[in-house]
């Protein structure tokens, strides 16, 4: 594989885009709310994420790997707080 100035500024930007969600994950767990956060938006990422990952080993492409598996933390941890705190107490 060859390593460009492309591929770096991807793998920088792919990796920042994949933090985004760990921003949220880390509100939902401070706050101890996930009321307003859309569950299927988040299931949706996590088994894409899940499906990237699974490509990037079967083409050892290291940072699809990387991003994704950022990702799939992020987007599965908004869904882990979401089955903790998604819902209204009455």
């Amino acid at each position: 594989m060859v390593v460009t100035s492309l591929s770096i500024l991807a793998t920088v930007a792919g990796i920042s885009m994949s933090m985004s969600a760990l921003f949220q994950s880390y509100k939902i767990f401070k706050r101890k709310s996930a009321r307003d956060i859309s569950i299927v938006t988040f299931l949706v990422l996590t088994i894409g994420n899940i499906i990237w990952i699974l490509y990037g080993i079967e083409m050892n492409n290291f940072p699809i790997l990387i991003t994704n598996s950022i990702g799939f933390f992020g987007a599965a941890s908004i869904v882990y707080g979401w089955f903790l705190y998604g819902k209204e107490k009455k």
